[in-house]
């Protein structure tokens, strides 16, 4: 099985930035593709961002982070991370980190308990 722990939520002011990690205890043989997703209150879960073990990034064509929010990897350290700015209170909600399995673990999916990010004045 593999882990996945997200860290970086918090609350920030309309407007401001903030930085989430994804950390998996896979590797680049055994996960693919990582995704983040969001969940604001009352609403289903939505994908964010999501981007493969080559670097390949994918942003919804309607997703509420396009244009705003950045994806990247360091596969060195088994890590995700989400560069969002110009945040909106419309991003409040859990950000989840979900890791898509390889090789040995193809078909599978792997997600983390998520992050809270509140946006607010």
């Amino acid at each position: 099985q593999v882990q996945v722990v997200e860290s970086g939520g918090g609350w920030v002011q309309p407007g401001g930035s903030l930085t989430l990690t994804c950390v998996h205890s896979g590797s680049i043989f055994t996960i693919n593709a990582v995704g983040w997703y969001h969940q604001a209150p009352g609403k289903q879960r939505e994908l964010v961002a999501a981007i493969t073990s080559g670097g390949s990034t994918n942003y919804p064509d309607f997703g509420s982070g396009k244009g705003r929010f950045t994806i990247s990897r360091d596969n060195a350290k088994n890590a995700v991370y989400l560069q969002m700015n110009s945040l909106k209170p419309e991003d409040t909600g859990v950000y989840s980190c979900n890791a898509e399995g390889a090789g040995d673990l193809y078909g599978m999916d792997f997600w983390g308990k998520g992050t809270l990010v509140t946006v607010g004045s």
